[in-house]
């Protein structure tokens, strides 16, 4: 069984820096392309940043200059380090990962979200 667990989010004022956190675990035998989602209030579900098992990283404009995504290979986690903050930003914040599992192959799993509220 893969799961995916999301946290550090929380409520920040409009400006400041949040660092969330994505483990993956479960019976992993190896992880490709990882990425963080996002879902505000009444909107569907957009992409952040993705980052693959090698090669560049991937934006979306909104975030661009001030979300960093990346990863530690060896403890299965991706990171997203936001700053500059704004209330726009105000959304749940999914982690996404295609995983193989020993003796299978690539699946898609989603994280359960982990909240971040910027206020103005």
């Amino acid at each position: 069984q893969v799961q995916l667990v999301e946290s550090g989010g929380g409520l920040v004022q409009a400006g400041g820096s949040l660092r969330l956190s994505c483990i993956a675990s479960g019976s992993i035998s190896s992880i490709n392309a990882m990425g963080w989602y996002r879902q505000a209030p009444g909107k569907q579900r957009e992409l952040v940043a993705t980052i693959p098992s090698g090669g560049s990283t991937n934006y979306a404009d909104s975030v661009k200059g001030r979300f960093t995504i990346s990863r530690d290979n060896a403890k299965n986690t991706v990171y997203l380090q936001m700053n500059s903050l704004k209330p726009e930003d105000t959304a749940v914040y999914y982690c996404n990962a295609d995983i193989r599992q020993y003796r299978s192959y690539y699946m898609n799993y989603w994280g359960k979200g982990t909240l971040v509220t910027v206020s103005s």
